[in-house]
This record gives C-alpha cells, structure tokens and sequence, in this order.
C-alpha cells in the first residue's frame, strides 16, 4: 500500500520566499549640506549656460549691429564747383528719422572748415522733409566761408545713427571732390544800336569768356539764351556769341536789360546793354458769346482734352475753365518747345505773311468776353488773325523743323516751326495738317489748311512768332528792312557774311 501525501506543515515557507520577505529598499541619505552643495553647483552650471547664451547672442547682435547702414545721404549740391555764393543742398534719410551725427566739412589746403553740425547750425536752414528724412541748406562759398582759394577742395558729409539701443552707431561717409572757382566769367557786347519795340525783338552780338559758361541777355526776370556765334555765320572768333531777345508786351518800359554770363560755379558777370525802347499801343475789343458758338467750340475741346476737368453740362463755366488754365498750360507747352531750337540760324530774309490776307484781330489785344450782357472774363490775345477764306493753304513763313504738329488746346490743330537761335514761328486753328515732327519745310512749304479748330470763331489762321518760348508781334519779322537793319547788319558788322548760309 502506497503511503499517502502529506501537506507541509502549516507556517513553514520555502527558502525564495523567505528571501524575499527580507528584502529591503536600499535608501539614500544625503545630509543637508552635501543637498545644497548640489544644488548650488547645478545652479552654477544654469547660469553660466545662460551667460554663455547670452554673450552668444549679444555678440550676434553685435555683429548684426555694425553692419547695419548708416542713414542715406544725398548731396544734392555742390556737384563740381564752388563759387562765390555757392548754397550745399542735402538730405539725410533714417528709420524713425534718429540721427546722432550729421557733420559737414569742407577741406581745402590742409585746412577744415566745419559746415554744419547738428548741434551748431549757424547761417543753416534745416527743415524736417518727412518724418525719417531731414533737409540741410547753407551757403559754402567764398562769402560764407572768406578763407577759400581758387583750386581744389574736398567736401565730407559723415551722418550716424543709433543701432542697438544706441549702444552702437551706423555710420555714413559720403565725400566730393570739387573746384573752387571765384572768377566770374566776362561778357561784353559787340554789336551797336539796340533799339526794341515793346512787344517786339531785338538781336545782339558779344563776347564772352572763358568758354563754355552760360550765357545771353537778361530782360527784367527773363532770360533769353545765347548761341554761339557760327550758327549766325561768324566764324573767325570763337568767344563770340548771338542772342535774340524781346521786350514782352507786359513788361514796364524802363526795364533792365543785360547781358549775362554764368559759370558752373555759380558766379555771374553781367554788363548793362545800351537800348532804346520804343513803345506801341495795343487796343481793346469786345467779344460777344453765345451759346452757339460755346456748344460748338467748348464740347470739342473737352473731347480732346479729357484730363482737364473741362465741364460741358455748364457750358459757360467749361468755356472759363478752357480760356483760363486750359490757355495758361498751352502756353507752357509752347513756351517748353523753345528748348528744341537748332544753334543754327535758318534763315536769312524777312519771314513771310499769309498772302492775301486780312488782319482780324492784332498782337496784345486785350480782350473783354460778355455772356448775356455780362462781363465773364477778360485774356490778352498774343498772335495776328489772318483771314483769306475758308480752308485755304498755309505756308510756313520760312524755312525750319517742325517741333509741334497736332492738337494744342485754344489753338486747335497747330504747327510749330522752329528756325534756329530760339526763334520759331505758331500756326493755330487749322482745318487741317500736312506735316509732322521732325520734318524740314521751306519757305512758302504747306504746313496745312485753315480752320476754326480750337477757340476759333471763324476760319482763319492765328500767327504768332516766338523768342526764346516768348510771344512777341509778328510785325518786325514781317519787315524786309527790320530784317536787314536789327539782325543781318549785326553780323556783317562782326565779321561775318551779309546773308548767312542757310
């Protein structure tokens, strides 16, 4: 018989559990002291990563710092030379509009003179431009600063301003390199008896020196400029040169006229011309409107014209509007294409009259328009308006380039004729035009056709010459003996042919 199993005695445990009934945790047992040593060495690692971080950075922005640009600075004047009364002319442009420095100096013979600071602005005009740019005007030539010297010289402009919290500046140096000069030119005239009618031309020959200065004749706050004098036919002397001038229609009798000579530096030389003014009544005229004559002529032009705010649901204030700035901005225009004239004299006779022709209406008539039995407003009229009939063929009245074909405001279809030495020759209120910019026409050529275009109350051609982009009566150029006495006598007189070539 097999004997039977017996439990384990109650209570008695096997060698794994007993061990792992003993077990303990191992502990830790830091003592206070050795507890803040340790967070105090942790604490300093923590800071010095933090300071290298930040020296890390802050040498960044440092760096980032000095590269930033200094302000923007742009030396308007002096260019090349300094003379007597020479202005500088600056601006100076940064963010927020923070400058630290702003110094001018002007550097010649080993001497530096101080022009402007921003602490020290003396005799300086500074404005605020815009909110991030300022303005710098002062005088720097020899009557603001007595110790200059002709020769050359060095201007330096260095502008700072302010980069990280100012801790840093950006800095600017902008230097020129330029000539004191305090010579002025010399101008005198050669040619004798100047006499001009009022509202008329006059021509002029005379010397200046040294070259390459600007020059011509001055009337009253008008300047008509000079040409060489080769373009008239006088070559022998260099130094010589020709202008044509006027006396304007609404200038007083007694006004100055000389003869200017002006170099890059800014210093003039002038001289009084000996003249004789002759004067000349203009007369005054009436023009009656009516709403036939403004339905016609004021929708046209505002058609053509569409950028000047020309109204035509009121007729009468359209009218006012195109008589009054329309007018104003094309007799700009007209004045500006002076600019285009050829150094060469083009002609070499009396200019031309439409042939056959009846005088309308004459040079500086001043003109009164009434509305309805009341006075709206009042224009000086600067041309000849020469009838013939209807449609008929204009000539140009001598020989030239045409620097204006088309559409011209008050003057309808208009040619411009240019004929060398600031002269040229208008053509308004065409029916039509048979030319165009650039080309060459001759005497007696077809420029176009008569009409009433533009401000035109009937078919016929409005004429006018021009001196120096200045309206002036058509009359002395009209006259063989005006011709041969005010101009073609100068030049023969000067050396040069009696009738230059053309």
């Amino acid at each position: 018989m097999i004997a039977s199993l017996q439990s384990p005695v109650s209570g008695l445990q096997s060698p794994v559990e007993e061990a792992d009934n003993n077990y303990q945790p191992p502990t830790t047992n830091y003592q206070p002291a050795t507890l803040r040593s340790l967070l105090m060495r942790t604490l300093i690692r923590f800071l010095g990563t933090l300071a290298v971080l930040a020296l890390v950075v802050f040498g960044a922005l440092w760096w980032w710092a000095g590269r930033a640009q200094g302000p923007a600075v742009d030396l308007k004047r002096p260019e090349k030379f300094i003379g007597r009364a020479t202005s500088l002319e600056l601006s100076v442009q940064a963010p927020d509009g923070q400058f630290s420095r702003v110094d001018v100096a002007l550097e010649q013979n080993g001497q530096t003179h101080q022009v402007f600071t921003l602490e020290q602005q003396g005799q300086s005009q500074v404005k605020q431009e815009a909110a991030d740019r300022l303005y710098v005007m002062r005088p720097v030539g020899k009557l603001a600063i007595p110790e200059l010297k002709s020769g050359k010289a060095r201007l330096t402009v260095r502008a700072a301003r302010p980069v990280l919290y100012g801790l840093r500046q950006a800095e600017t140096l902008v230097t020129r390199d330029v000539e004191v000069r305090l010579e002025p030119p010399q101008v005198s005239p050669v040619s004798t008896f100047h006499y001009v009618n009022h509202g008329g031309s006059e021509f002029v020959v005379y010397r200046v020196m040294p070259e390459g200065v600007v020059s011509g004749v001055r009337v009253g706050d008008h300047e008509y400029p000079g040409f060489p004098a080769k373009g008239a036919g006088l070559t022998s002397d260099p130094a010589l040169r020709v202008a044509f001038f006027a006396l304007l229609y609404d200038q007083d009798l007694k006004t100055a006229i000389q003869l200017f000579a002006r170099d890059e530096a800014g210093n003039e030389g002038t001289v009084a011309l000996d003249h004789q003014v002759f004067p000349k009544p203009y007369a005054k005229s009436r023009i009656e409107l009516n709403d036939a004559f403004l339905q016609r002529v004021v929708p046209a032009i505002a058609s053509a014209s569409p950028d000047e705010g020309i109204v035509t649901d009121d007729i009468l204030a359209g009218f006012l509007k195109i008589n009054g700035d329309l007018r104003k901005k094309n007799n700009a225009l007209v004045t500006a294409l002076a600019a285009k004239t050829s150094p060469d004299m083009k002609f070499k006779d009396a200019f031309q009259q439409l042939g056959d022709s009846q005088v309308e209406a004459r040079f500086a008539d001043t003109r009164t328009y009434v509305y309805k039995g009341k006075e709206v407003d009042r224009q000086v009229h600067l041309g000849y308006d020469l009838a013939v009939t209807a449609q008929v063929p204009i000539a140009a009245a001598h020989r030239g380039t045409v620097v204006h074909a088309g559409d011209l405001g008050i003057y309808g279809n208009c040619v411009v004729v240019d004929h060398g030495l600031g002269v040229q020759s208008l053509y308004g209120h065409l029916s039509s035009i048979g030319v165009k910019v650039g080309d060459s026409v001759e005497k007696g050529q077809t420029l176009g056709r008569s009409g009433m275009t533009g401000l035109a109350g009937g078919d016929h051609l409005h004429f006018t010459m021009l001196v120096g982009g200045e309206q002036v009566t058509p009359v002395d150029w009209w006259s063989k003996q005006w011709i041969e006495d005010r101009v073609l006598r100068k030049i023969t007189a000067a050396g040069g042919p009696a009738t230059p070539s053309p």
